[in-house]
């Protein structure tokens, strides 16, 4: 599954720069810590927009295209930030052939995104994982820390209004 490029405005602050700033500087002379400032930079800023990737591939003095090599083949690495509640949807063999998939066109149709993207307000996202080991409860998905098994899609919008209020 290939990760989708956020939409939403990159939003900043002089603080987070100043943090990355200081990763950088203290990794820029050895190359081989490119991964370890791109997780440092994940966890200053949530995600790595390419506004963080070009800053890191400046900093570190090597091209954008190995940042985003990087970013893009290791699933640890979002491209897209995260909403408030991130909905994690399992696609491990059980839950899929237990209807998962339903699920994520259930939610794509109600939230107005796809899997990887996050709602304009920042309030809620979409991913999808491959098994988070609740295979009995298949179909499953979380909402941040919160699982819900035995789902349909019929239980969307019930789950949805939990967060909504």
């Amino acid at each position: 599954m290939q990760k989708k490029i956020s939409t939403i405005p990159f939003t900043g602050t002089p603080e987070q720069a100043a943090k990355l700033q200081e990763v950088i500087e203290a990794n820029k002379n050895d190359k081989s810590r490119l991964m370890a400032v791109m997780q440092e930079a994940q966890e200053i800023y949530g995600y790595l927009p390419v506004e963080v990737q070009q800053m890191i591939a400046d900093g570190m003095d090597v091209p954008l295209e190995k940042v985003f090599g990087v970013a893009s083949f290791y699933a640890q690495f979002a491209l897209s930030p995260k909403g408030k509640y991130n909905i994690s949807v399992c696609l491990g063999t059980a839950c899929y052939v237990k209807g998962a998939q339903a699920l994520i066109d259930g939610l794509s149709e109600k939230l107005g995104i796809g899997v990887d993207e996050c709602t304009p307000d920042g309030k809620f996202s979409i991913e999808a994982c491959r098994c988070i080991g609740a295979c009995g409860l298949g179909p499953v998905l979380t909402v941040n820390d919160e699982v819900y098994g035995r789902l349909t899609d019929k239980d969307i919008d019930g789950i949805l209004a939990k967060y909504e209020a």
